[in-house]
């Protein structure tokens, strides 16, 4: 009896010593780490088993679609006058990738000035792949989430905040060349400004996060996220915005608005005029006749 007391006096002196606790909280991380392991599946060596198949799907597609212009590791491509075909791809991110391929205006049935918007050639799985695959050369901008550009969660109030806010960064800095209306216009060289009313949220982040063709780029540090989703916002209002004057004429402002006045307005005045002098002139002279 008086051995077992001892015993249990010199077990509660070890789990009352410093490093009693440490040990047990060792053994207990242990345990816990390895039934963990051993249970759970690994769930990190299965992502990257996916990443990669993605990867090899985008550089098979690549090759077949993209290779001819912007060459066989998307280093760009000139032809035998050093001119340029395809500019290279390395670092420009899955972003620009969405963005190029999602509004179809990649891949070119040729080199060309700029390339139109037009229905998309690859299914949404493939774009993804070769998004994948340009994204892995080289660390460039991903493809932004919902929550970046949607004003979903915002109050009335904060989305008509979000909006102001939009205006003056996008009258500051788009109407330039996208018009204020966003109805885009011409450019020096032969490039244009394309419509923006109806081009995807999603699309519009990208454009303004990668820059595409003569369009400037606005990185996060130029603009916010919060401020491209705010210039977003502003862009959907416009939308929706009613045109008060009648026939929009394209939306391409006074100029375009002021030929038609000249050309339909005053010029039916004038018609109009011709025709009465004509025929006051008919009738003055057939009273002379009959006369």
């Amino acid at each position: 009896m008086r051995l077992l007391n001892r015993s249990a006096g010199r077990l509660s002196r070890h789990r009352r010593g410093p490093v009693a606790g440490l040990v047990v909280l060792l053994l207990g991380l242990l345990l816990t780490g390895g039934l963990y392991a051993a249970v759970s599946p690994s769930s990190s060596a299965s992502s990257a088993e996916d990443d990669q198949a993605l990867v090899k799907q985008g550089r098979e597609l690549f090759l077949v679609g993209c290779a001819f212009c912007h060459g066989q590791n998307a280093e760009g491509q000139t032809d035998v006058n050093g001119k340029l075909i395809g500019p290279s791809l390395v670092g420009v991110g899955a972003a620009a990738v969405n963005f190029q391929v999602g509004t179809g205006r990649m891949p070119l049935a040729a080199p060309g000035q700029q390339g139109p918007a037009k229905p998309q050639t690859y299914s949404d799985d493939e774009i993804s792949a070769l998004a994948a695959y340009v994204a892995s050369l080289a660390p460039g901008p991903a493809i932004p989430t919902e929550a970046d550009y949607s004003t979903d969660g915002m109050t009335d109030a904060e989305r008509q905040e979000a909006v102001v806010r939009g205006g003056q960064i996008f009258l500051t800095n788009c109407t330039a060349c996208h018009n204020f209306t966003g109805a885009g216009g011409a450019m020096p060289r032969g490039g244009y400004a394309p419509s923006i009313l109806n081009t995807s949220p999603r699309h519009i982040y990208e454009a303004m996060l990668t820059g595409p063709g003569p369009m400037d780029v606005f990185s996060n540090g130029n603009l916010s996220p919060d401020e491209k989703r705010d210039v977003i916002a502003y862009i959907q209002t416009m939308r929706e915005q009613p045109s008060f004057g009648g026939f929009s004429l394209g939306n391409m402002g006074p100029v375009s608005e002021g030929l038609f006045a000249w050309l339909v307005g005053l010029g039916t005045c004038v018609a109009f005029a011709i025709w009465i002098a004509a025929h006051t002139t008919r009738s003055s002279k057939k009273k002379e006749s009959q006369a």
